[in-house]
């Protein structure tokens, strides 16, 4: 399975590292464009390739948006997505960095709506890259991330992503609810926990 990183900023760059060193393949891109990711492309070596976002979302099995939440819309073709698991790790802040009112829905409920034909999956947004840098190779007991999504095989397939990088993949439930736990606000983003107290917190 190659998967398509669609930004290349620091959290992006982070998921290329560890999924390339975790033996899986990526295309990158980026708003700026392939010629832009030279340098990190040289890093990762014959794993990685560069493309544009239309580019990556025909070439991959499987799609993360790493860019800010309000570049997402239009930045896919849907035909591009139809059928494809398409992670949607943003986050919806508003002008002074505080969580954005969406008037009681997800953020990733937006995203659904952009791209209905995509199999969508909120994940891999609540870890600040430096953590998820290093976390998954850390002994002790694993660290969570977390799958919220209506597409119960989709959600299997990324949290078999998240254990080839080290992590447990704990299930938050549907789209909706399951998703605003983990988005700005919620009570799992920015809170690193390990799997049994995710798990506990989880099941309340």
């Amino acid at each position: 399975m190659s998967t398509g990183i669609i930004g290349t900023g620091r959290i992006g760059s982070v998921l290329a590292r560890i999924l390339v060193a975790a033996g899986h393949r990526v295309v990158l891109a980026n708003a700026s464009g392939p010629h832009t990711i030279g340098p990190l492309l040289a890093e990762l070596g014959p794993a990685a390739r560069a493309a544009t976002p239309a580019e990556a979302a025909g070439r991959a099995d499987l799609l993360v948006l790493m860019v800010p939440f309000d570049s997402v819309r239009g930045l896919l073709p849907p035909d591009a997505v139809e059928g494809k698991v398409l992670v949607d790790a943003t986050n919806a802040f508003g002008g002074q960095g505080e969580p954005r009112d969406l008037g009681g829905r997800g953020s990733s409920e937006f995203v659904a709506d952009w791209y209905p034909g995509a199999r969508l999956v909120k994940s891999l947004n609540t870890m600040h890259f430096e953590t998820l840098a290093v976390a998954g190779r850390e002994s002790g007991e694993r660290l969570a991330h977390y799958t919220a999504g209506d597409d119960a095989e989709a959600k299997k397939t990324v949290a078999g992503i998240i254990t080839d990088l080290g992590f447990a993949a704990v299930d938050t439930g549907p789209l909706h609810s399951g998703g605003i736990l983990q988005q700005p606000g919620g009570p799992l983003f920015n809170r690193p926990l390990t799997e049994a107290q995710a798990t506990a917190w989880t099941s309340r």
